[in-house]
């Protein structure tokens, strides 16, 4: 049995295995050739992005298993979230331990961490079109596709996903 999984404000001690986790998990499923490429540069700049998003690490037996950035609607790191969303994004799994139940308590803690902000609905993500695990895993906690608010990463004709679960009821007006 695997020892249990603790998810975590990232501090800076951790920002170096949360690089190497992002690229590695990056370069094995098959998302960039190389480390070298502008998008993952940054991604591999942890310091900067804790600067302007929140990242959490998941952490097994001492040691940073995986991570995910945080980000309300305007703030840096949000690509698509709403007034009344949480958005997650790179959320990631060292290659080396991923079907280990990492990722599915990173993303129960962000839906029970939405669930205690004002204000807060729902919790969004994007994926990319062909990330057949992380749908499955989204699926499996609840999310729904958002089709119409899919999109393409600008400059190119890749297509990226949304998905959606509402961790509130919505609000209704009074009459």
């Amino acid at each position: 049995m695997q020892p249990q999984i603790t998810v975590r404000p990232a501090v800076p001690a951790d920002f170096a295995a949360i690089a190497r986790i992002t690229r590695d998990a990056y370069l094995a499923a098959g998302y960039f050739e190389t480390a070298d490429h502008p998008y993952m540069k940054q991604i591999q700049d942890v310091a900067t992005r804790a600067e302007r998003a929140t990242i959490w690490v998941a952490e097994r037996a001492g040691t940073i298993v995986g991570s995910v950035t945080l980000a309300l609607a305007g703030e840096k790191y949000a690509d698509i979230a709403l007034d009344d969303e949480l958005e997650f994004r790179m959320l990631v799994v060292d290659p080396a331990v991923q079907r280990s139940g990492a990722g599915l308590a990173m993303v129960e803690a962000i839906i029970a961490h939405a669930r205690s902000l004002d204000g807060i609905r729902a919790v969004a993500l994007t994926t990319g079109g062909t990330w057949e695990s992380a749908h499955g895993l989204y699926r499996k906690t609840g999310f729904r596709r958002v089709p119409e608010r899919d999109w393409y990463v600008p400059g190119t004709d890749i297509k990226l996903l949304v998905f959606r679960l509402d961790v509130q009821p919505p609000k209704v007006e009074p009459t």
